[in-house]
């Protein structure tokens, strides 16, 4: 059975954890340690997935404020840039760098501000679905309901804006801004505000998670060899989810296609938080583009 050790590294405000499965000393320039990263979730939605790569060394990341990581003040807003210097500490600590990283949603997102502002971290990315809004056409539009929706968030608490957001990832094609807010029972979410204020989706959001696009001159300059992907259930550049219509336009704005993956979002997972992808093929896919 291979070995799993938790460990944390410490950053400007908060305290990250990780899971490392495998010996870090089995970890070789060719085939080195392999992050699995999301945001806003946690390493525990990577556990089917993990189970499938057996082969690789792996570091499963728990952002700031969640998981078993911690944060001095969970309210505040937390920026790409945030998240990007949290990923350095988390590398550099590793001491094996530098290393694969598989990041899907908003890690997606962040490990490319990561590649821009420390290239010599990672030499593969695989960008899952970056929900990076900003090249989108409607952008404002998607701004405006991500504002709305911290909006709701501080006045009527997770329920309401969670719907919100449900409402607006699930979202076909452009989005306008005029979509109505859908009933939080309609998803099983709580109606009644029960007054925390501290879930890092809305942190994220307040830092400009979706909207804020890196420095892509720098993306594309760097030795990090860079794939975007794309579920093949998440609809095309026009008609498809926010996720899917912008990992269409990252890959274009650096000069690829994107790679597509089986399912869509979600397509890793094996049951993960009552959702089931399509973990088997997924994890073929991935072994397939790690290996170039």
């Amino acid at each position: 059975m291979t070995s799993s050790l938790r460990h944390t590294v410490d950053v400007p405000g908060a305290t990250l954890s990780y899971v490392v499965r495998g010996d870090l000393a089995d970890a070789t320039a060719d085939r080195p340690p392999l992050l699995l990263c999301g945001s806003p979730m946690d390493g525990t939605g990577f556990g089917s997935l993990a189970d499938r790569l057996p082969d690789r060394v792996l570091v499963l990341v728990d952002p700031r404020n969640t998981g078993h990581s911690l944060r001095e003040d969970p309210t505040a807003a937390v920026t790409p840039e945030e998240h990007a210097e949290d990923l350095h500490a988390l590398v550099e600590a590793l001491g094996a760098g530098p290393v694969d990283v598989f990041a899907s949603s908003g890690a997606a997102v962040n490990f490319l501000f990561l590649v821009a502002a420390h290239p010599d971290d990672v030499r593969i990315l695989v960008a899952h679905e970056p929900p990076m809004a900003g090249l989108l056409p409607d952008a404002e539009a998607i701004a405006a309901t991500c504002d709305d929706m911290v909006a709701t968030y501080d006045a009527s608490g997770f329920g309401p804006a969670m719907a919100r957001f449900i409402g607006l990832v699930m979202h076909r094609g452009p989005v306008t801004g005029d979509e109505p807010a859908p009933d939080p029972a309609a998803f099983g979410m709580p109606t009644e505000d029960d007054g925390s204020r501290e879930d890092p989706l809305m942190a994220n959001m307040r830092g400009g998670g979706v909207v804020r696009v890196p420095d892509l001159d720098a993306v594309r300059d760097a030795s990090t060899r860079v794939v975007v992907a794309v579920g093949e259930e998440s609809g095309g550049p026009e008609d498809g989810e926010i996720a899917g219509r912008a990992a269409h336009a990252v890959a274009a704005a650096l000069g690829q296609e994107p790679v597509v993956f089986p399912g869509g979002h979600n397509g890793f997972l094996g049951g993960e938080f009552g959702q089931t992808g399509k973990p088997d093929e997924f994890a073929q896919r991935l072994r397939e583009v790690l290996a170039g």
